[in-house]
């Protein structure tokens, strides 16, 4: 049927980017929509994201900087969110935690930056 050719289509054609500290990018291209941030850094083996608490929003492991021309995009951090932002490792306005950002056509292409440190 025509729509599971859509569905099969939508799966792993939208693309991540992790810079870390020193500038050096990795590339997650063929991701799927839905995704977190944090679980394919995770699959992947992306250093420096940890996710502790395995997505739960109650830790700041997965701690990460959003790209200035994404922060929009992607959007503020609901309250819960905020709360534990507050652990992170020198928190900024484009802190997010990257368990509570899942990927989506709109954020195809979106580009993250790694702290120093995680707290």
């Amino acid at each position: 049927a025509s729509w599971e050719l859509e569905e099969l289509l939508k799966m792993g054609n939208l693309k991540v980017i992790y810079t870390d500290v020193k500038g050096e990018t990795r590339t997650l291209d063929d991701v799927e929509e839905g995704a977190s941030l944090m679980e394919l850094a995770k699959r992947n083996g992306i250093e420096g994201i940890f996710g502790d608490c395995g997505g739960g929003c109650a830790c700041a492991t997965c701690h990460v900087y959003v790209d200035e021309a994404w922060t929009e995009v992607v959007g503020s951090p609901d309250i819960m969110e905020e709360d534990m932002l507050d652990f992170a490792w020198e928190g900024r306005p484009n802190s997010r935690l990257s368990c509570q950002i899942k990927v989506s056509d709109a954020l195809d292409g979106l580009v993250v930056h790694i702290p120093e440190r995680q707290a």
